[in-house]
């Protein structure tokens, strides 16, 4: 017997009180928390519930009946449409505290750490413009969002090129400005959506795993190199190969222009090979060494992982070498260590780097930038960690003095943890991107290690994103 449809209550008049997780602005009405997107607090608005459970609800903002009074303008045209930079409507000194928030808040409730010793956030010195790399992709599918409901529709005409509708795979907004990344960024995929639909090349529609045009990755560097990369969905030159041709030619500043023929269902190009068309097939990106040392440069291909926000990047990895306190001699090992960013901004201030990363293709990077930067001192390893990361491997490759470890959002494997509790470092730097899973393994790790600094940093402005890093110094040592 199927269940009957319940309409779901609209709440008036709801005050915004807080901001939390995934951006999610944070209400409570007779004992009911309610999540709602868009919002910030102090904000008074009417909230349509679109999801209830016994202790929380998720709503959207119908109508704002009052504005929070340091409300600002966002700068981005589509902002309440597309799902990033939910924050932008919020002065950045408070989205900082709030992040700042996130992480004393998952540390102490998920970790039971003391926070009493944490360090300001450190904000970021760009909140526009700061992405060296966005992806934007095409779709039959162009998501609207129209007056007077502001409820989005889709319109299928020839199709979109820009960023996924939240919770929608097969569904895209099509932007005109995104605030970023720098000129002429916008320009490039405005001119490669112009001459797609002027040509009528069609775009990939993902249930049906038809049509040809998939995405367009653009990156940049501090040098002022620009890549282009061009996914299709077939090998069509006749559709192709003249497209290249005119962003060549409309764009001179294009260092490297290559494309991805992807046939799978899924848009991963981890797997495919990346053809260069003109240009090199690579763009180089440069960082300035930690307290006056020489700068490094680095090779970026196009599957390398670069942080995004690269002046931020400079600062975060200062944090880790501060908090390392490396005079020399050390062992360090570097886990999850891409394409040896962290490990060779630490090399010259240690006896020897062992980086341990799970795709190959960044260890290779990572032996080209060693070699670039002419460090002798390092070795880069590939395979899953908590493989490698064994009692022979670290008989094999010494003892570690000091731990670096920057897994991603899931945090570290149990064996890993163990494995580092077998070996005892003097010290473990560790990175995160997802302070609640930080907060588990800190306190998986805490019989043995005591934080002394937490710093939390600010890698992407606008977004409920943060980064967090902390120091841990082995009891008894």
């Amino acid at each position: 017997m199927r269940k009957k449809n319940r309409t779901l209550p609209l709440i008036a008049d709801l005050l915004i009180t807080d901001a939390g997780a995934e951006g999610m602005a944070i209400a409570k009405v007779d004992g009911l928390v309610v999540f709602v997107p868009f919002a910030m607090p102090g904000d008074i608005v009417d909230v349509q519930l679109i999801k209830k459970r016994k202790s929380y609800a998720e709503g959207r903002v119908v109508a704002f009946k009052q504005y929070a009074s340091n409300r600002q303008q966002p700068m981005c045209p589509h902002f309440g449409v597309c799902g990033g930079c939910k924050w932008q409507m919020m002065p950045y000194e408070e989205q900082l505290m709030y992040k700042q928030k996130q992480v004393r808040d998952n540390l102490e409730h998920l970790g039971q750490v003391d926070t009493s010793l944490m360090q300001p956030i450190c904000g970021s010195q760009d909140i526009y413009f700061y992405r060296n790399k966005l992806e934007y992709t095409f779709s039959v599918k162009e998501w609207k969002q129209l007056p007077p409901s502001n409820q989005p529709i889709a319109d299928e005409g020839w199709g979109a090129l820009g960023f996924h509708a939240p919770t929608c795979f097969d569904k895209v907004i099509s932007i005109e400005h995104c605030a970023l990344q720098q000129d002429p960024s916008n320009a490039i995929r405005l001119s490669v959506r112009d001459y797609a639909r002027n040509h009528q090349i069609p775009c990939y529609d993902i249930r049906n795993h038809t049509g040809f045009l998939r995405n367009i990755i653009i990156r940049c560097s501090s040098l002022q190199q620009w890549m282009v990369i061009v996914v299709v969905a077939e090998n069509r030159s006749e559709w192709l190969f003249p497209l290249l041709d005119y962003l060549k030619q409309q764009f001179p500043q294009i260092t490297s222009l290559q494309y991805v023929v992807n046939t799978k269902y899924n848009d991963t190009i981890a797997d495919l090979d990346v053809i260069p068309y003109d240009g090199m097939d690579y763009i180089e990106e440069v960082m300035d060494g930690y307290k006056g040392r020489m700068p490094l440069r680095f090779k970026i291909n196009p599957k390398s992982f670069y942080q995004t926000n690269s002046r931020q990047a400079q600062r975060l990895y200062s944090f880790v070498a501060d908090f390392a306190g490396l005079t020399g001699g050390e062992t360090l090992y570097d886990l999850y260590t891409g394409t040896g960013t962290i490990a060779l901004f630490l090399a010259a201030m240690c006896g020897k780097v062992v980086g341990i990363e799970y795709v190959e293709e960044a260890v290779v990077d990572a032996r080209k930038n060693a070699e670039i930067n002419g460090f002798d001192n390092t070795t880069f390893f590939s395979g899953d960690m908590a493989k490698v990361l064994t009692q022979a491997f670290i008989e094999e490759n010494g003892r570690p003095d000091v731990v670096v470890t920057d897994p991603p959002r899931a945090g570290m494997h149990p064996k890993v943890i163990e494995q580092l509790l077998a070996a005892r470092p003097s010290k473990i730097v560790y990175v995160s991107c997802n302070p609640a899973t930080q907060a588990r393994d800190l306190k998986l790790l805490s019989d043995s290690y005591s934080v002394k600094r937490i710093q939390p940093v600010d890698m992407f402005p606008h977004t409920h994103h943060v980064e967090n890093v902390v120091e841990l110094v082995c009891k008894g040592k």
